[in-house]
């Protein structure tokens, strides 16, 4: 059995089709004609934007337009005109041909992505690189594998999915996909959950350690593959994969419903988004709201801070396709962690400890006042609400709150629309922020838990390094005792307490969450209605007993030994 990250859920049975990576091979010769190596270039970089055009208006007609994006990202990634300026300059100063200039400036630049310790942008090094393999190829005159042919039945083993290569994917072919590298929030996974294929990611070597025709069954719920199993193993995933078709046919019947526990008790289900896109998703499965907008996304792939009116667009787009929903949206988390080259920000010795999130945009009062009025303009057109992230102390709260009066103050004068009742929360993902809860409440109009970071800062763990991963586990007494907290002081003051870290989608958790009385989960799109179904088969005292006891337990084994009997 191989091992590796659960990218994508579902049960897939096939036959191994292995994607080929078609070795490169770049002459490295001084050339005399600079302008036609130049020309060459030139001619390369059209073709690939021609070619990944009609790729993303492919896709946006098979799987959506949030997926296309990631296809015309690739576009504007390379329509940075500083790349083709230094490929000429390369070109013209050190006579190197077309492949060798393109080469070294594109894997110059993904290098610098690579080692920024944030996997959204180390994202960045891998588009820049398949953008870089294209163009060699089309340089080369290399023909790519073309995986529209494939048979049904498909098992994908390739290094990397990448989105040049799903363009071409008709999913009803596939039955699931193997890769080397790629983590759940890799373009391989992305992708694969909007295609609804299964997919185990980062299985170290497996392109070697299988051969075209080989049977695989996966798992991509936990993140298991199993390459030519026994008829009984094989029977076993049957069974599982028509038992998993059963389920996702049962959850259909919670659409529509309202979301309550077995006894009656009501919360909100809303989606964590990205882009304004994603709204309509959110829509189409079912959810109430949107718990978390992660409005970074808006500043990235571009070489200007976007606008005012850009922002604005933005977020009235949003809250208009939500209609009367709720829609939170937290304010730019960006900083050493996130770099974004425009910007200016000075490397970091840790960066996660650094100057980000609501520490930059309070010293960048041009950036964040921007944000601000974007954001009180918007608030007319829906049910906005407006979330600062990684506060440490209730001055930071206050700071922005007076920003936000001074601009309504002057919206009042030029008889600007605006919602006057604008509700302002925290995201409570830090130790300091949990230990001045009761505080906050006090001052704020509601909490959203953040439990990836509040589980990594209340650790004192680095998700990233494997060797001290296992201490990274919302299971930990330590964390589960700061949620209780934050719930509590937020109930106490009578505000809105929700969650929009991955705990809230997890079944293990939901009991112990609608048990300290948490009053909405924030969870992905295609997570709405598994969470709606496990929701409403808990009972509000059976949910207290067991909080009763796993709050006595002084480990993580021991927590976990409760939740899963």
């Amino acid at each position: 059995m191989y091992k590796g990250i659960a990218g994508s859920e579902g049960i897939g049975i096939g036959k191994v089709v292995i994607i080929e990576e078609h070795e490169v091979v770049i002459d490295d010769r001084t050339i005399s004609d600079t302008e036609a190596e130049i020309n060459r270039v030139r001619e390369g970089i059209e073709k690939f934007v021609a070619d990944t055009t009609a790729m993303a208006d492919k896709m946006e007609a098979t799987v959506g337009a949030k997926d296309a994006d990631i296809l015309r990202g690739h576009i504007m990634l390379l329509q940075d005109p500083t790349i083709e300026e230094q490929i000429v300059d390369l070109i013209n100063n050190e006579k190197v041909n077309a492949e060798k200039a393109l080469d070294q400036v594109l894997e110059q630049t993904a290098e610098l992505f690579s080692q920024i310790p944030d996997e959204l942008l180390q994202q960045r090094a891998t588009d820049l690189r398949d953008i870089k393999g294209r163009i060699l190829k089309i340089l080369l005159g290399i023909e790519e594998q073309d995986i529209s042919d494939v048979p049904e039945g498909t098992v994908l083993v390739a290094r990397d999915l990448t989105p040049s290569m799903t363009a071409g994917i008709i999913p009803e072919k596939i039955a699931g996909v193997l890769t080397e590298v790629g983590g759940r929030t890799s373009h391989s996974a992305i992708l694969a959950r909007a295609m609804e294929i299964p997919a185990v990611l980062s299985i170290e070597a497996i392109c070697s350690q299988v051969k075209n025709g080989d049977t695989v069954v996966l798992n991509g719920t936990t993140g298991e593959a199993i390459v030519n199993p026994d008829e009984e193993t094989i029977a076993v995933y049957e069974k599982m994969l028509e038992d998993y078709r059963k389920e996702r046919e049962l959850l259909k019947q919670y659409t529509g419903k309202p979301t309550v526990s077995k006894d009656g008790t009501k919360v909100e289900l809303v989606c964590n988004i990205g882009k304004p896109e994603d709204a309509k998703k959110a829509v189409e499965c079912d959810g109430e709201g949107i718990g978390l907008f992660r409005t970074e996304f808006l500043f990235m792939d571009r070489d200007a801070i976007p606008t005012e009116e850009e922002q604005f667009e933005a977020y009235k787009s949003v809250a208009e396709t939500m209609a009367e929903k709720p829609v939170i949206i937290r304010t730019l988390d960006i900083g050493g962690d996130k770099e974004i080259p425009y910007l200016g920000l000075e490397k970091e010795e840790n960066p996660f400890l650094g100057f980000r999130a609501i520490r930059f945009c309070l010293q960048r009062r041009d950036i964040y006042e921007t944000q601000l009025r974007a954001l009180v303009r918007a608030s007319a057109f829906g049910r906005i609400k407006v979330m600062i992230p990684l506060v440490t102390g209730v001055d930071e709260l206050r700071q922005v709150k007076a920003i936000v009066a001074d601009i309504m103050k002057e919206y009042d004068a030029a008889g600007v629309e605006y919602n006057k009742k604008l509700q302002i929360g925290v995201m409570m993902e830090t130790p300091a922020a949990c230990l001045m809860a009761d505080v906050l409440a006090k001052e704020a109009d509601f909490f959203s838990i953040g439990t990836n970071d509040l589980t990594g800062y209340t650790m004192a763990v680095d998700r990233g390094n494997a060797k001290v991963a296992y201490l990274y586990s919302a299971y930990n007494p330590a964390v589960l005792r700061a949620i209780k907290r934050i719930i509590e002081c937020g109930k106490q003051e009578g505000i809105m307490v929700g969650m929009c870290g991955e705990a809230a989608a997890d079944p293990k958790l939901i009991p112990l969450l609608l048990a300290f009385g948490l009053d909405e989960f924030s969870v992905s799109a295609t997570s709405v209605l598994r969470t709606r179904k496990n929701i409403s088969e808990n009972d509000s005292a059976q949910c207290r007993e067991l909080a009763d006891k796993v709050m006595q337990c002084t480990t993580e084994e021991e927590v976990l030994n409760i939740l899963t009997k």
